[in-house]
């Protein structure tokens, strides 16, 4: 993997982006034609986020890669939610049981009050069932709730590898270390239990790309030369949080200029912005002449996460013009999108 980073970076530098972007995704995974879907905690907004439905519904409705967020338990196993605090997306508040574990702590720096994985053994996790985590927006998801498993990620990959027999296609993983600083600072690490997970499941590039906003959680994941894809995930506003706690001032925007993204393609092959950093910009361009392939986050469906020229009907949570804001970005030349509805996304790869 670094003699092939280092042969991208030649040719970013020689000015054969072209060369250097097919090069990176002749050994990833590939749909075949046109961007690669992946599908947001599953099919997001079809079923609850994380769960064995919203996999297998991402799965069969066409998604390429699906993507779980790896938080730990107290006896250090990873299991998949959005969050360490888990009251939006199980039942934990309705067991008396665990009432006392209720607390607030400071993630990243900012204070969260709620129920946390972290206080939580794999078999006390086993006995929570997963709900919807944005009722007022998809009330239709609530039918779901209480009817799912909080995962691991060995599930995840287990699942992912039965529908990729099911359905005669390769379906990746798409892991993200989430908050790894602080989990490190618990003696909790991500990355030696994700690293462990690949090589038990010799996950090659084809089957698992591995993400995170923090670059030092993919640079340690890199040094265990996995042979794996690394994907730089950026967010909206401030920088890294481990680079915050090393008093770094390094901003996400500064990582979107092209002397970043030079940066970030010495130790990662993709970047993923949110999709309002690439809407009027050259990033796009910028990233491929730096040898990195790019996908935005995330694709939704209802008006309120749409452009207000894709929006249709008077309620924040009506459908709007989702197609046309997929058919926007395929034009700029994105390699991916991640999207809540990857059904949707797929229908307009499709058509063009």
């Amino acid at each position: 993997m670094q003699l092939g980073r280092r042969s991208l970076l030649l040719a970013a530098a020689a000015g054969t982006a072209t060369a250097a972007t097919a090069a990176t995704a002749a050994a990833e995974p590939r749909t075949g034609g046109g961007p690669v879907v992946i599908g947001h905690r599953g099919a997001a907004g079809w079923r609850p986020e994380h769960t064995a439905p919203s996999y297998t519904h991402a799965v069969q409705t066409g998604a390429d890669w699906i993507e779980p967020d790896l938080v730990p338990t107290k006896d250090h196993v990873l299991v998949v939610r959005h969050e360490n605090e888990i009251s939006q997306t199980t039942d934990v508040s309705r067991h008396p049981e665990f009432a006392d574990r209720r607390t607030t702590k400071t993630v990243d720096g900012r204070p969260v009050t709620g129920w946390f994985t972290e206080d939580f053994t794999l078999a006390e996790l086993k006995t929570l069932r997963a709900v919807e985590r944005l009722p007022a927006v998809r009330n239709r998801n609530t039918v779901f709730d209480g009817r799912a498993e909080v995962m691991t990620f060995q599930e995840v990959v287990d699942l992912a590898r039965r529908l990729s027999r099911e359905h005669g296609r390769t379906i990746a993983v798409f892991p993200e270390t989430k908050h790894p600083t602080y989990f490190r600072s618990l003696g909790l690490p991500l990355e030696p239990k994700l690293a462990a997970a690949i090589r038990r499941n010799r996950l090659g590039r084809r089957e698992c790309v591995v993400q995170s906003f923090e670059p030092t959680s993919l640079r340690r994941i890199a040094a265990e030369r996995l042979g794996v894809p690394l994907w730089q995930a950026l967010g909206t506003t401030g920088g890294p949080y481990d680079l915050v706690a090393a008093g770094d001032p390094t901003t996400y925007r500064d990582m979107m200029s092209p002397a970043g993204l030079a940066r970030i393609a010495a130790y990662a092959d993709w970047i993923g912005p949110d999709k309002s950093s690439v809407a009027g910009t050259s990033l796009v361009a910028d990233a491929h002449a730096a040898g990195l392939r790019i996908g935005p986050y995330t694709f939704r469906a209802e008006n309120q996460f749409l452009p207000e020229r894709f929006r249709r009907g008077s309620g924040a949570n009506d459908f709007g013009d989702a197609f046309a804001e997929y058919a926007l970005y395929y034009r700029m030349g994105v390699d991916a999108v991640v999207t809540d509805f990857p059904d949707l996304a797929v229908m307009a790869r499709r058509s063009g």
